[in-house]
């Protein structure tokens, strides 16, 4: 029997944003959910290793840091495309945010004084890492997952959000398949916060969980709001050969080499300041051009190598990174080198939100991952990442507060239309026995066809293929058969379900990289080599309506720090 559930406000996403997020509506004294696809354990942010930077000055010899310095390295480390207000909106909160989790009960690693241990990491001019070993997201999560847990906020898990409800110009609640009963459920709320992370399965090679299909991204478009900066893609330098299990930049920061197969120190040659520690999208660019000329290892790889540090070190430090290593590339980082590659690892672009994470739509709201607040630009610091979901998982819920409180919910018509319809989807759906397409098949092919047209390097022709690619894709995907019938646990209805964000998210991607004829950040064209602030100074928004994709620009918000070539 389908349901309606009625709450103040609801979450769509249980990692640290969304439930960072529901804390804070819960203080506010209001009725809170949180919906998701897994338990919220198994979110991805509970596999973030490196840490959650703030200026908190714990490094005195490094010199004195401050926000500004932080918001200054955000900025230079985007290309100069992070809006400068946001970045400021993100650093000033950082020390708070850092203490708030360690009060409520995040053991971070700490110095020789006791104080909470700082690493340095890529584009940084200080030590402002904060660290929990190399498992800094698992202990965040946990530690949210059970403030969360003592205000008794209600958790859906196992539910896939498929549709917003859009009455009288204002989101007004949604639709969610139940995986365990097999049916639809509404929920009717004043709020909703999209918090659904990443985008990263629509690659071939991906440090992303299996669940970061773009679902977020996709319920945004559907309801008209515009997703930002799309084109953005952050390739990590160092994921595991194989496997692209991710290989923490922590593993540099605390003095880890890459090597190519003449035993060469080559970032030299690319960054000759601070080598290994130059922003992300500099040291993969320059381990994927050494593989292209030769100098990479047979099979395309590249060595990071550890040995110098000991094994005490690693072991107090990496011991993630050890484990990883050990057991996915029988390879013990204490006596050998790590095989390594770039892949696929966050998405700069994401739903349209401004810095308070409202979106163009009244009562939806959207932070982490899954949003384009414009702090991370055209390429996304290290330790940034962390500090984003919990500094903009609080102004989400206190927004959200702010939007609700006093405003009566009403039953919705609309909402119970729109439950019944897509009970009536899901049940097509698991019949479909006429379609000759296979969700799988279909995944693969975008999947490889994003790697080879939209990944590190990117050029005119190709991406043009690429994009005829994805939207033959999405033909054929109206064509998929099911091929199950059950109720319970179909987990080829999630399948399709995913695939059906994945391709539209990725034209989106392909839209974005096509038009935008520069080179910025995490976005290099061999064609167009230079970056060119005349023309692309600006942020892009991709719309979606029976026509198509549409294309737009809004203007970077500058500021203090004035726009110049970056350098390292």
């Amino acid at each position: 029997m389908n349901q309606i559930h009625s709450f103040d406000a609801a979450v769509i996403g249980g990692g640290l944003t969304g439930l960072r997020a529901a804390v804070e509506v819960a203080e506010a004294g209001l009725s809170v959910a949180v919906i998701s696809k897994v338990h919220p354990l198994r979110s991805h942010s509970v596999a973030a290793q490196g840490g959650m930077n703030a200026s908190l000055g714990n490094n005195q010899e490094a010199g004195e840091d401050s926000w500004e310095a932080h918001a200054f390295d955000t900025v230079k480390g985007s290309d100069y495309l992070a809006d400068q207000d946001a970045a400021a909106v993100l650093c000033q909160a950082a020390p708070a945010a850092v203490l708030e989790m360690e009060h409520w009960g995040t053991v971070f690693s700490r110095d020789a004084e006791g104080r909470i241990a700082q690493r340095p990491f890529g584009g940084a001019g200080f030590p402002r890492t904060c660290y929990a070993a190399d498992r800094t997201g698992h202990n965040l999560l946990h530690t949210l997952h059970q403030q969360a847990r003592r205000r008794g906020i209600v958790f859906f898990e196992e539910h896939c959000a498929t549709k917003l409800q859009v009455e009288r110009g204002a989101c007004i609640g949604f639709t969610a398949y139940n995986l365990l009963s097999g049916e639809m459920e509404g929920f009717r709320t004043n709020a909703c916060l999209l918090a659904t992370g990443g985008y990263g399965r629509v690659y071939a090679h991906s440090t992303n969980a299996h669940i970061n299909t773009g679902d977020g991204n996709h319920l945004a478009l559907q309801a008209g709001v515009p997703l930002k900066d799309m084109e953005f893609v952050q390739f990590h330098p160092t994921t595991l050969f194989g496997t692209n299990i991710l290989i923490s930049e922590a593993a540099r920061g605390e003095g880890g080499l890459l090597l190519n197969r003449h035993h060469e120190r080559f970032m030299e040659r690319y960054s000759p300041t601070v080598k290994e520690l130059a922003p992300r999208d500099i040291v993969a660019r320059a381990i994927q051009k050494e593989i292209d000329i030769g100098n990479g290892f047979e099979g395309g790889f590249v060595h990071l190598d550890l040995t110098a540090l000991g094994k005490d070190r690693i072991m107090e430090v990496l011991p993630g990174i050890h484990q990883i290593s050990v057991d996915f590339a029988g390879v013990d980082p204490v006596e050998a080198p790590i095989p390594v590659q770039p892949g696929q690892h966050y998405s700069m672009g994401g739903v349209d939100a401004a810095n308070d994470c409202a979106t163009s739509l009244p009562g939806l709201y959207a932070a982490g991952e899954c949003a384009c607040i414009s702090v991370h630009g055209a390429n996304r610091l290290g330790g940034n990442s962390l500090l984003e979901t919990i500094v903009f998982g609080r102004i989400a819920g206190t927004s959200m507060s702010k939007h609700v409180r006093g405003r009566p919910s009403t039953p919705s018509a609309a909402l119970m239309g729109a439950l019944k319809s897509e009970s009536l989807r899901i049940t097509a759906l698991r019949s479909s026995g006429e379609g000759n397409e296979r969700m799988r098949a279909i995944r693969n092919e975008l999947k490889s066809t994003m790697w080879r047209s939209f990944g590190i390097f990117r050029e005119r022709g190709s991406m043009e293929k690429g994009l005829d690619a994805i939207r033959s894709l999405q033909r054929r995907a109206r064509m998929v058969k099911v091929g199950d019938k059950d109720e319970v646990f179909n987990q080829a209805v999630i399948g399709v379900l995913e695939l059906q964000a994945m391709l539209p998210v990725s034209e989106a991607i392909a839209v974005g990289a096509l038009a935008r004829e520069e080179s910025r950040g995490s976005h290099a064209r061999v064609d167009f080599p230079k970056r060119d602030d005349q023309r692309f100074l600006a942020h892009s928004l991709v719309t979606s309506s029976d026509g198509g994709m549409s294309l737009s620009y809004v203007p970077v918000r500058t500021g203090q720090f004035p726009v110049k070539e970056r350098a390292y």
